[in-house]
C-alpha cells in the first residue's frame, strides 16, 4: 500500500493537517514526511497564464493588427519566483510510493484552480485523488474534512468555472486594456503632460470604477431643492412633544401644487400662510391655540437579531467601525481562520447548515473560555435556544453553496491574547453576531398620535425600548458610549427630505404620553416652520462599496432586502476587496483612509470616459454579474464551458472590431475638460 500525499495552499496550513493527522513526520526541503503519508504545500498560486509572447514573440509589441487575440489552446507556465517550490510539489506528486492524493487547498474556487493548475503542469497520472472540503482549521473538521473527501472528478465543474474566470480576465484584460492604450492612451497622456498612459480594464474593476464616477457625477449635478416643514409644539410647559403636520386627505391643501410631499411645501411663504390660517380663531382671537387627539395607535415592534455574516457584511461592518479597507478586513479574518478561531472568510452565505446547526452547541460550549462571552451564554443555557436552531431562519441549507456564515469556532483561545488589538475587536464582532442569534427578538412599544387643529393634521410617533433582547450582546444603535455600537459616522448626513422618524423616548415620557386618551384637548404652545434641503446621495465608503458589488451594483441600505436579492454580484467574496486595492493602486481611485469615503482620480474619470465611448458594456454592473452568473451556471452543470467560451469570444471579437473601426479621440477632450474643473491643477 502506497503512501498518501496531502497539499495545502500554503505552510501554515500543512503544518495543521499534519497535527491533526497525528503522524511522526521528518522536515524535509518543502514538506514533511512520515512513514505513512507526505505533507507539501503551494505558496498561493505557482502556475499562470502565459502572456501572448510566449505564443509569437511578435505579440510582446502592442498592436491594432494583432488583436482580437483569442488563442484556441491557453499556455501555461510557473511563476519564476516559486519554481522551486513547484518542482519539490510535482516531484512528490508524481512520486512512485504516492497513490492518494488529498487535494487540500482552500475549499473553493479560487483553490480549486490553484490546485488543478499544478496537476495540470506536472502531468500527473494514474492517482486517486480525494477532495478535502472543510469550513474551520479545527482538528476535528479537518479529520471530518479527509474521512468523508470525495472523488476529485466531482468537482470538475467548478474546476471549469475556475478556468473560464482566468481565462475571462485574461481576455478582457489583454484585448481591452491594448485596445484602449494604443486607442486612447495619447490622448489621456497629452491631456495630463505624462510621458504614457496605460489604459488598465479588467471585467470587474472597470464596472466598479463605473459605479463611482457615476455616483460621484450625480452628486455634482444634484440640485439642492429647500422645503419648508410646519411643526407644532403640542403639551404643557416642560412635558411637550412635536407634532408634524401633513397634507393629508380633509387638509385644505391637500394634492396641492404647492405640495413639497406631503409634509412640506415649496415656498416659505405657503408654510406662513398655513399657520396664519391655523393661529386665527374664528370665535375669540385671545383664546389660546389648541388641538385635539383625533387617534392614538398603541403597538408593539419585533426587531429579529440580524442574520449572521458573510465576508461583505462583516466587511461593510469593520469599514463602519473601524474605518479599515474591506482588504484588511479580509486579511484579518484570514488570520483569525488559520489561527482556528472562526469559519472559512470567503463565503457568501449568512446562514448555517443544518448539519452545523445541530453540533452547535460544541461551538458555544468553546466560548466558555472567552471571558467576554460568559455572560451571554449563562442566558442561552436558560433561554435553551441552542436547542432547535435548525428550524429558525438561520439555518437554511439552500442558501449555501460552497460555506456556511462566518462564526466563532470556540477554539483558539491561546493564539487569540496574541493577535494585535484590532484583530482581537473583530473577532469580538463575529462572536457578538452569533450570539445575538440565540437570543429572542428586540421589542419596542410605539404610540403614534395624530391631532388636529381645524381640519389640518399634525402626526407625533414616539418609540420605547421595552425589552432589550438581542441587543443585549450587540448594544443598542445609537447609544453614547455604548462599547458595542457600530459609531457609524457616515460623511454626507445632510437634512433629508423625509418625515422625522419614531422618536426614540426616555421611560418616564413615553409613560406621560400613554395616558393620553383619544378626544382630549391639548394647548398648543406654538407653530414652527422648519426648513430642510433635499439631500444628494451620499458617496460609497469602502464597505457600502463593497456590498454594492455583491448587489449588483444596488446600494441596498436595508439588511433584510439585501438577503432576498441576494445571488447576483460583481466579483467574488474573495475578490472583491483585491479589486478594489487594484483600483486604489492605479490611482483611478482615491481612498480617505480616515473615513474610509471613496471618489474617484481624474485619471480615473478620464479612464470612465474612454471606456463610455468605447465599451460601454463594461461600466454595466448588470452585465458584469450576468457574466459571474454565467461562472455559477458552469460550476452547477446548467451550461457547459464551451457555450460559455463561444460568447465570451464572441463578446471580445465583437467588441475589439467596433472599438478598432471608431474615430472618436478628438471628441474625448471635452469630457476631460467637463471633468477636470473639479480638480485642482
Amino acid at each position: 500500500m502506497g503512501k498518501s500525499l496531502y497539499i495545502a495552499e500554503k505552510p501554515s496550513v500543512a503544518q495543521e493537517f499534519a497535527k491533526a493527522l497525528h503522524i511522526n513526520t521528518q522536515r524535509k526541503d518543502g514538506y514533511l514526511e512520515s512513514a505513512e503519508a507526505i505533507v507539501t504545500w503551494c505558496v498561493g498560486h505557482l502556475v499562470t497564464m502565459s502572456y501572448p509572447e510566449e505564443y509569437d514573440p511578435a505579440l510582446k509589441r502592442w498592436s491594432l493588427e494583432t488583436l482580437p487575440f483569442i488563442p484556441q489552446e491557453f499556455k501555461y507556465e510557473v511563476i519564476p519566483a516559486v519554481s522551486k517550490q513547484f518542482r519539490i510539489v510535482s516531484g512528490l506528486l508524481n512520486r512512485t510510493d504516492v497513490d492518494t492524493i488529498y487535494v487540500c487547498t482552500d475549499s473553493g474556487r479560487e483553490g480549486e484552480y490553484i490546485y488543478r493548475l499544478v496537476e495540470q503542469q506536472a502531468g500527473v497520472k494514474g492517482k486517486n485523488r480525494r477532495r478535502v472540503w472543510i469550513d474551520s482549521q479545527t482538528e476535528e473538521e479537518i479529520l471530518r474534512g479527509i474521512k468523508e473527501a470525495k472523488d476529485l472528478k466531482e468537482y470538475d465543474n467548478l474546476a471549469a468555472s475556475a478556468y473560464l474566470r482566468a481565462k475571462e480576465d485574461y481576455l478582457m484584460g489583454i484585448n481591452f486594456s491594448r485596445l484602449l492604450t494604443l486607442k486612447y492612451g495619447n490622448s489621456i497622456s497629452n491631456y495630463l503632460n505624462t510621458k504614457y498612459s496605460v489604459v488598465s480594464v479588467g471585467r470587474v474593476m472597470t464596472c466598479v470604477l463605473g459605479m463611482v464616477v457615476r455616483r460621484e457625477r450625480e452628486i455634482r449635478e444634484f440640485v439642492e431643492t429647500p422645503f419648508y416643514r410646519v411643526l407644532s409644539t403640542i403639551g404643557e410647559k416642560g412635558a411637550t412633544f412635536e407634532g408634524e403636520w401633513r397634507a393629508v386627505k380633509g387638509s385644505k391643501w391637500f394634492e396641492s401644487f404647492d405640495l413639497y410631499k406631503e409634509n412640506g411645501f415649496k415656498e416659505k411663504e405657503k408654510a406662513e400662510e398655513l399657520i396664519r390660517f391655523l393661529s386665527n380663531s374664528e370665535s375669540d382671537a385671545s383664546q389660546p391655540l389648541t388641538c385635539q387627539i383625533v387617534s392614538i395607535e398603541k403597538k408593539k415592534e419585533k426587531k429579529n437579531p440580524p442574520l449572521l455574516f458573510n465576508l461583505a457584511e462583516i466587511q461593510n461592518e469593520c469599514s463602519k467601525r473601524f474605518k479599515i479597507s474591506p482588504d484588511e478586513t479580509l486579511r484579518i479574518i484570514q488570520e483569525l481562520y488559520e489561527k482556528k478561531l472562526v469559519t472559512y472568510p470567503r463565503t457568501d452565505a449568512r446562514v448555517l447548515s443544518t448539519a452545523v446547526a445541530k453540533e452547535i452547541h460544541k461551538n458555544l460550549n468553546g466560548l466558555m473560555q472567552y471571558e467576554p462571552a460568559k455572560p451571554y451564554l449563562q442566558d442561552i443555557v436558560k433561554f435553551g435556544s441552542h436547542k432547535g436552531l435548525e428550524k429558525t431562519r438561520y439555518v437554511n441549507d439552500k442558501q449555501i453553496t460552497d460555506h456556511y456564515a462566518i462564526i466563532p469556532t470556540g477554539q483558539g483561545m491561546g493564539a487569540l491574547k496574541g493577535l494585535p488589538n484590532l484583530s482581537q475587536r473583530v473577532y469580538d464582532v463575529i462572536v457578538r453576531r452569533f450570539l445575538s442569534i440565540f437570543y429572542p427578538p428586540a421589542v419596542y412599544q410605539k404610540v403614534s398620535i395624530v391631532t388636529k387643529i381645524k381640519e389640518e393634521s399634525f402626526f407625533s410617533s414616539f418609540k420605547v425600548l421595552a425589552e432589550e433582547g438581542y441587543l443585549k450582546v450587540t448594544g443598542v444603535p445609537g447609544r453614547k458610549n455604548d462599547k458595542n455600537d457600530n459609531n457609524d459616522n457616515n460623511d454626507n448626513t445632510d437634512s433629508s427630505a423625509d418625515s422625522t422618524e419614531d422618536k426614540d423616548t426616555d421611560a418616564a415620557f413615553f409613560a406621560r404620553i400613554q395616558r393620553l386618551k383619544k378626544g382630549m384637548t391639548l394647548p398648543v404652545q406654538s407653530l414652527d416652520i422648519k426648513e430642510g434641503k433635499t439631500s444628494p446621495p451620499k458617496r460609497y465608503n469602502s464597505g457600502s462599496l463593497i456590498l454594492a458589488m455583491e448587489n449588483a451594483g444596488q446600494l441596498i441600505e436595508d439588511e433584510e432586502l439585501r438577503a432576498q436579492i441576494k445571488g447576483s454580484g460583481i466579483g467574488t467574496s474573495a475578490t472583491r476587496g483585491e479589486i478594489l486595492k487594484k483600483l486604489f493602486n492605479n490611482k483611478y481611485l482615491a481612498l480617505n483612509k480616515k473615513t474610509q469615503i471613496v471618489t474617484p482620480t481624474m485619471l480615473g474619470e478620464m479612464i470612465y470616459d474612454v471606456v463610455d465611448h468605447s465599451i460601454r458594456p463594461l461600466l454595466n454592473p448588470e452585465l458584469t454579474a450576468s457574466w459571474e452568473k454565467g461562472l455559477t451556471y458552469v460550476a452547477d452543470g446548467d451550461i457547459t464551458s464551451d457555450e460559455y467560451m463561444k460568447k465570451l469570444d464572441d463578446f471580445v471579437s465583437r467588441r475589439t472590431l467596433a472599438v478598432k473601426g471608431l474615430n472618436n479621440q478628438y471628441q474625448m477632450r471635452a469630457c476631460y475638460d467637463k471633468a477636470a474643473q473639479f480638480y485642482k491643477k
